[in-house]
Order: C-alpha cells, then structure tokens, then sequence
C-alpha cells in the first residue's frame, strides 16, 4: 500500500499548467514507490488518457469520472485511492519538490491533526494583475503565513487548509464521502462548469474536527498557484468573491453548532448596508454580488428542498 495518494481533478484543462503540475510531481523527493498518481478527469471535452502519458510513474492511473463537477471527482479519487493519506492537487498547482515527503513527516510529527495544508502558496501570473482588483488578489489562494497555524475550531480560517494541496488522512476522506453522497446541498459547495464555488474543501477540512481531531496549516508546506489572465478580470473577481458568500452560508448550515451568534449577524448586516452605500466601482459590485448569493442560499436552506 502506498503511503499517500495524489488526487489530480481537472475539467479540460490547460495543457502548459498541466504540464508544469506533473513535472513537478515527476521531481517529488518522496519515492514513487511510495506514493499513488490519480488523474481524475472530470468530463473533459477530451478525454485525457490519450493524451496524457503517466508511464513514468509506477502507481498511476486515468481515471474518467463523468458527472460534472469538483465534489464528484474528488469522491471519485477518495474511492479509488489506496494511500494511508490523500492529497488533492488542482490542475494548476505546481507543488515544492518536498511536499509529499513533507506530508507524511508533519502527520506523523502532529497525530492529532487529520487534515493539514499549504502555509505557503505563491501567484505565478500570465500577465501583471490591474490594480483595481488587486484587493481581491487573495481569493486566488494566494498568501504566504508567517509562522504554523493549528486548531480543532469550525470557521478558524488561519487554521483551515484550503483546497490546494489539501492533505487528509484516510479516515476523514472517508468521513467527508459518506457525508457528501448522502448530502445535495454539499454538492452545492464547489466548481460545477462555469459555476465558481469553493467551500467543499473546507467542508473536507472540518470532517476532521467532526472526528475529534484538528487542522492546520504549516509554511514548511509551499506551492505555486499559476493564474490566467481571465481569472484577473472585474467579472471573475465578482463571481469568485459571490461563490464564497454563497459557500460561507451554506457551510454553517451543515454543521449547525458552528453558526454564528445571530445578534452579532444582525449588527454586522446593519453595517453592511451602510458600507454599501458609500461603495463605488468594483467594490459595490462585489458586495452586491456577494449579498446577492448569501440571499439565494440562506432561501435554499430555508425551503427544505434540499436537505443538509
């Protein structure tokens, strides 16, 4: 059995990031012995495995998984993974030459924590980000923390790895699938097609705490994000930001002893009105946008017709 499995979800994807995400899996310091390649390829328009040559790895495997959207390829990969500990890679993550080594080192050196991540995660852009957006810059997954972070606390986002080079041990992936295949409106929480999400990761993330164990993220684990023009356009930064509205609505909603007090909630929307009115540009848009998305998720929550 190998120690960890790569899970690799990607749509269609760009074939230079591609490239870049597998040669920097080729240069990992762990073994291949020891670690699992899985390519899930979700519905591409293409079909990958002719395409795409995983002879160099002595544990890899194309796998086509045809419902259309992040969360059935990641529950594809949980399925068909084999490793004691599971690490999701996107299409467009180059990921440092010790991360897997690394992995296994900060699981076995932390047994309390069943999910870990990234501390570190630079932008590697296909042309110079617009200023006008550049405060929106860090919804790409873009930061660099400046010392370890750990917890057992829904909502700790200092703490919660993201989705880029998630690590989860075995039995919290097993945890999340069960939870997912029983759950709609978790589907609901990440990319389907053109439908920006992002919440399924931490969803993943907080199946540890549920098992009593915790989350962190340490800067010993670093990555390359590699961005591409169209993601760094006002539309995309809208969309973006109104998915992770819509997502932080419905994640309190699958764990209802991590909601927030709903006084304080009240006063932070009072002030949120008032902000609003004094916005302009593309800071309006993104906080109508956002309010907007929160709206059509606490209605869906609220109707039952999906039940968490």
């Amino acid at each position: 059995m190998p120690a960890i499995s790569v899970i690799i979800c990607t749509h269609d994807p760009r074939p230079h990031y591609l490239q870049r995400v597998l040669n920097a899996l080729k240069d990992q310091t762990l073994p291949k012995e020891q670690w699992q390649l899985l390519l899930i390829d979700n519905a591409s328009k293409e079909p990958l495995a002719s395409a795409w040559d995983l002879s160099w790895h002595p544990q890899s495997r194309h796998i086509r998984e045809n419902e259309l959207g992040l969360t059935p390829a990641r529950l594809r990969g949980i399925r068909e993974a084999t490793g004691e500990y599971l690490v999701f890679v996107d299409d467009d993550n180059v990921l440092a030459a010790n991360y897997l080594e690394e992995s296994i080192s900060l699981f076995e050196h932390w047994p309390m924590l069943g999910a870990i991540g990234a501390g570190v995660c630079k932008g590697e852009f296909e042309i110079a980000p617009p200023e006008r957006i550049s405060r929106y810059l860090g919804g790409l997954t873009l930061f660099e923390l400046d010392r370890n972070y750990w917890a057992s606390l829904y909502g700790n986002f200092n703490s919660t790895p993201i989705g880029a080079g998630l690590c989860v041990r075995r039995s919290v992936a097993k945890d999340y699938a069960q939870k997912a295949e029983a759950s709609p409106l978790r589907r609901l929480l990440d990319h389907s097609g053109t439908k920006i999400g992002g919440g399924g990761d931490f969803d993943l993330a907080f199946c540890a705490i549920d098992l009593g164990m915790g989350v962190g993220r340490f800067i010993s684990l670093e990555l390359t994000h590699l961005i591409p023009k169209d993601r760094l356009t006002e539309d995309y930064m809208i969309r973006l930001w109104a998915g992770f509205a819509w997502c932080h609505e419905i994640l309190p909603a699958l764990r209802p002893g991590s909601q927030r007090d709903s006084r304080a909630l009240w006063k932070t929307k009072v002030l949120f009105y008032l902000n609003i009115c004094l916005k302009r540009g593309i800071e309006r848009r993104v906080m109508i946008a956002a309010e907007r998305a929160r709206y059509q998720a606490r209605k869906l929550i609220a109707s039952h017709l999906v039940s968490p």
